[in-house]
């Protein structure tokens, strides 16, 4: 018997949070049961009580919104867990596509690919910043997974075992890193996005969502690939200092050349 837990992080989702669980399916091929969950990271509004009335079967509060929702989920018997936005922002109708792969025992984890440059409220810095982070992922990862900060994604029971994630904000981006250094295997697929609802609270404006994603970046290189950063880093005034040094012994061998030619009497 399979069973499937869509889990929820929802932070005053009232109003959107009535369209995502509308849409949700609660019966699919190859699931004998459905379940639905929503980590409330402190909602002041009616987020829980929306929950409630359209059926949630289980409502967890804590901070580390992700986490929270995987231990869940586990605790509740999950076969497979899929991590979907209380804005409505990603399709319902593509869970089944999301967890096929996985009904198959083929990969463990699968993560949506947005169609980002087709995306109209993406600014242009957020979609360059979307590549950029997905590249630095593929890096620290070994993997090649093309829209590492997707948060639509479904894990199976043995991938989730596995990860422990501490950030909220960079679960997207260190689920798909620690499941590569585990040598669990990842996948993804092109899914569909709805129209945004309202702006993301996460984002308060395009300098501090660009400023806080390059720290994030920063980040994953410190932690889970130090000694190639330092390399990197390293090898920028290593370069300055070798051209430096390769001018200088150019100048003085000329200058040491010229002096050394016989004067004619």
């Amino acid at each position: 018997m399979t069973k499937l837990i869509i889990q929820i992080p929802c932070y005053n989702k009232e109003e959107s949070l009535r369209i995502t669980l509308t849409a949700l399916p609660r019966q699919l091929p190859g699931v004998d049961i459905i379940e639905w969950l929503i980590i409330n990271d402190g909602s002041q509004d009616r987020t829980v009580e929306v929950a409630k009335e359209y059926g949630v079967d289980h409502i967890v509060s804590l901070a580390k919104e992700f986490m929270a929702g995987l231990e869940a989920s586990l605790k509740a018997g999950a076969d497979i867990i899929v991590n979907t936005d209380a804005d409505n922002q990603y399709c319902a109708d593509d869970i089944p596509y999301l967890i096929q792969p996985i009904i198959l025992h083929q990969p463990e984890i699968v993560v949506e690919e947005r169609p980002i440059w087709k995306t109209k409220h993406f600014s242009y810095s957020k979609k360059l910043l979307q590549k950029l982070g997905s590249w630095a992922v593929r890096i620290a990862s070994n993997t090649n997974v093309p829209d590492a900060p997707s948060g639509f994604r479904a894990f199976s029971l043995e991938a989730a075992i596995q990860l422990n994630v501490f950030n909220a904000y960079t679960y997207t981006l260190e689920t798909i890193i620690q499941g590569g250094q585990k040598g669990i295997t990842i996948t993804s697929i092109p899914i569909r996005t709805n129209s945004v609802l309202r702006p993301s609270r996460l984002v308060r404006s395009t300098p501090s969502y660009v400023l806080r994603s390059l720290f994030t970046i920063l980040r994953i290189f410190l932690l889970y690939k130090p000694l190639r950063f330092f390399l990197m880093l390293g090898s920028v005034p290593f370069s300055f200092g070798l051209i430096s040094g390769i001018r200088w012994l150019f100048f003085f061998f000329s200058g040491y050349e010229k002096t050394m030619v016989p004067t004619l009497i």
